[in-house]
């Protein structure tokens, strides 16, 4: 029996976490390495789980395919920097579902006709337009996962509305693929385009990397009128040894 393409992509992205390669993109995503290999575990025991939303069971909702990816998009945008970043993560979810829903309706069902697995084509095609919309890493992410159970969502309502009765899993079968490879997919773009950008312009910044006076004041509670118009710098190791004085001083005058 082979190994779906969901589950694969996990796998892959746990052995980079274990391995403290995917560092990085755990900091972008809010995420420490204990709560990403927790949470790729959750997917894995949650996609054989599906949560009934009729009596009937003819409408489930999958745990690790839908509840488990959304909850974690969801905690995402509340902890998005900006709100600019949440428009755009929402801007990608809606452009992923309508490409997603668009290839449904018009590439071949029959999964032999078609010159690629489905999965790979409807995730790398949702993670490469959820990167496109999306820009940053978070932003990518969220709309490859959301779009793609909206998406699923969509489906569900188009079949009610047509009378078409049926067994429906959201999140649930190939669907669970299909929105771990978007993820993924969203993620590495954002990624390697980022690095490329950071390469073109000089690199990352090393630990002697200046920060504004302004900064520097601000964390000191120094007064902001202090700072307007200085646009001067200081390394960061000169930060360290005045916040250092800046301490020492202060106990000094509580002992006076």
């Amino acid at each position: 029996m082979n190994m779906p393409l969901g589950m694969i992509a996990l796998l892959v992205i746990g052995v980079l976490v274990y391995f403290g390669i995917a560092q990085r993109l755990l900091d972008r995503m809010r995420l420490t390495d204990k709560q990403a290999i927790l949470f790729i575990l959750a997917m894995v025991v949650g996609s054989f789980i599906d949560i009934p939303l009729r009596a009937d069971r003819t409408l489930t909702i999958n745990v690790g395919g839908a509840v488990l990816p959304v909850l974690l998009s969801i905690w995402l945008i509340i902890k998005a920097d900006q709100p600019v970043e949440r428009v755009r993560a929402i801007s990608a979810m809606v452009m992923v579902a309508f490409i997603v829903y668009l290839g449904a309706r018009y590439l071949p069902y029959e999964p032999d006709t078609m010159f690629l697995d489905p999965k790979l084509i409807y995730g790398i095609s949702a993670g490469i337009v959820a990167y496109v919309f999306g820009r940053s890493r978070r932003s990518a992410f969220i709309g490859g996962v959301l779009g793609i159970v909206l998406s699923d969502v969509i489906h569900l309502v188009t079949l009610l509305r047509n009378g078409i009765r049926g067994t429906t899993a959201i999140g649930g079968a190939g669907v669970f693929d299909v929105v771990v490879i978007a993820g993924f997919v969203a993620i590495m773009m954002a990624e390697l385009v980022g690095e490329t950008r950071e390469k073109l312009q000089g690199g990352h910044k090393n630990s002697t990397s200046k920060i504004s006076v302004y900064e520097f004041g601000k964390e000191l509670g120094i007064p902001e009128d202090k700072f307007k118009g200085n646009s001067s710098v200081i390394s960061m190791e000169e930060r360290k040894k005045n916040k250092k004085n800046a301490e020492n001083n202060s106990r000094g005058d509580d002992h006076e």
